[in-house]
């Protein structure tokens, strides 16, 4: 492959993607229990990558997040893994 191309077929993990890799049986924290809840969400938005319509989205529809602060936790880790 051309190094031109290199990086263009690179995509970034949509952030359930993201946090499927935090599901547990058992939970034993906050954002363990928060992917789990998420993967029982079939109307999560997916394939998003966007703050903002991921946060309305659990501000309406998240009644199984305690706290955005688990969710904003959760963003802060997609963002370092995303940036690697």
């Amino acid at each position: 492959m051309n190094s031109d191309w290199k990086g263009v077929f690179e995509m970034i993990k949509s952030f359930y993607h993201f946090l499927m890799k935090y599901r547990h049986p058992a939970p034993k924290d906050e954002i363990s229990q928060f992917a789990n809840d998420v993967y029982l969400d079939h109307s999560f938005p997916k394939i998003s990558e966007d703050y903002h319509e991921l946060s309305s989205y659990l501000e309406m529809n998240g009644h199984y997040l305690n706290s955005m602060s688990i969710f904003d936790e959760a963003w802060q880790l997609y963002l370092i893994s995303e940036t690697k």
